[in-house]
């Protein structure tokens, strides 16, 4: 128990707290927003444009070649602030480049596709510039966690959920699906232009740094391949559901049966994020991590018997809120509560650990192997079991994929240690 409580202590003594409430305020005012946008928009206009946000959203975590992972990594490996910076304007510049490089891969590519729905290359267009304003906003959060500034880190969510909402409702409403458009465009914009002033660093500093080398560009670039690679292994189930069981009912029953359990994924997200910065600065103290991770560890454990409990006794209480016609599924809900205490526990750390050590590389060596797996299996157990099935594979591939990242981490780790004496 003394685990836990230190490891509470530390997490807010780092501002997690308001980490945690900024990220829940978040998603809640994005989903008004959400709202806000279907209330104002028809249907079918509104379609279009979430068909092509989609694509983006999807690219977006490779925006800058994923220079902003680099960033956060050899940020908290560097010992005096004026490297940090340094990191910082390198990866501004030429992350800014390479985003605009990107963009133009997008619009060029989708030039030449034929789209079947119309108006789609128009909003692949205007939504691919997103990718630029997304990668300053992403960048300047990095550099408040680098320099311990959790509170302003916290604050950006919150300030850019609030932009988001305002922004969607008046472009919505005066210009409809081309206001929203927009809307999603200009709010990492205007985020990141009210929050770059406190940074604080000399944009005229030319220090060159040693790190910016091949290595800097191949870790940032995996470690947002990886985040692509694992959030199709979260869509991959709902397209072979589309395509091996050809029933929209029950894409739409799997898509609502597991929106709770996958929500509820922010919360080990919530923890790294707040302390991924002071592991990462520790990372060659063997006691500090080994402390942390059974803290870590012990912490999550109890959460997951706690959620497992809940969704075990009010099952059908949580699944009414949503429809009661999905109560019939319930062992699909409770299977998939199982698969994301696997992420709970092991994933969601060691992920981050393997990338703290450096190989992020790995992470998408393990999230692919996840989603070849994920297609194997499903091509057997959903045609003879349907949307049980998918479920069964997603929470199996939550366990196994988070041992794994677990035991790869153990292996290099030692390493790493040995190679330090």
């Amino acid at each position: 128990m003394n685990l836990i409580i230190n490891y509470l202590k530390d997490f807010f003594s780092r501002s997690g707290s308001y980490v945690f409430f900024a990220t829940v305020i978040g998603r809640i005012l994005s989903f008004i927003a959400s709202w806000t946008a279907l209330k104002l928009i028809s249907n079918d206009d509104l379609g279009v444009v979430l068909f092509a946000y989609n694509i983006i959203l999807f690219l977006i975590p490779i925006s800058g070649f994923g220079l902003h992972q680099s960033l956060i990594r050899y940020g908290a490996l560097a010992k005096e602030n004026k490297d940090k910076n340094s990191i910082f304007l390198y990866v501004l510049k030429k992350g800014s480049v390479a985003s605009l490089i990107l963009i133009f891969l997008i619009i060029g590519i989708s030039f030449f596709i034929n789209f079947q729905f119309e108006n789609t290359f128009l909003y692949i267009v205007i939504l691919s510039f997103i990718i630029l304003p997304s990668f300053f906003f992403e960048i300047i959060r990095a550099q408040f966690r680098l320099q311990h500034k959790n509170k302003l880190f916290a604050f950006t969510e919150f300030i850019h959920s609030i932009i988001l909402l305002v922004s969607v409702f008046l472009s919505s409403y005066f210009f409809q699906e081309i206001g929203y458009a927009i809307a999603l465009l200009i709010t990492p914009f205007i985020s990141s232009i009210l929050f770059i002033k406190k940074l604080n660093i000399d944009f005229s500093s030319k220090i060159k740094l040693e790190v910016t080398n091949f290595g800097f560009w191949k870790y940032g670039f995996f470690a947002s391949l990886s985040n692509v690679v694992t959030q199709l292994l979260f869509v991959i189930d709902i397209l072979l559901i589309g395509y091996l069981l050809s029933n929209t009912e029950m894409i739409t029953n799997y898509r609502y049966i597991s929106l709770i359990p996958f929500s509820l994924l922010f919360l080990p997200r919530v923890f790294i994020a707040t302390d991924f910065v002071s592991f990462t600065e520790k990372i060659y103290d063997k006691n500090h991590i080994i402390k942390y991770i059974k803290s870590y560890m012990t912490f999550f454990f109890f959460v997951s018997v706690i959620a497992l409990l809940i969704s075990w006794f009010f099952t059908d209480e949580i699944l009414s809120i949503l429809d009661k016609n999905f109560i019939q599924f319930s062992d699909t809900f409770l299977i998939l509560m199982i698969g994301i205490t696997g992420i709970y526990i092991f994933r969601g750390l060691f992920g981050n650990l393997l990338s703290s050590i450096g190989k992020a590389h790995i992470n998408y060596y393990i999230a692919t192997f996840g989603v070849l797996l994920n297609i194997a299996s499903n091509y057997y157990l959903i045609p003879k079991y349907g949307i049980i099935g998918a479920a069964f594979t997603s929470a199996i591939l939550m366990w196994i994929t988070g041992i794994l990242s677990a035991v790869i981490f153990y292996f290099l780790y030692k390493k790493l240690l040995f190679k330090k004496l």
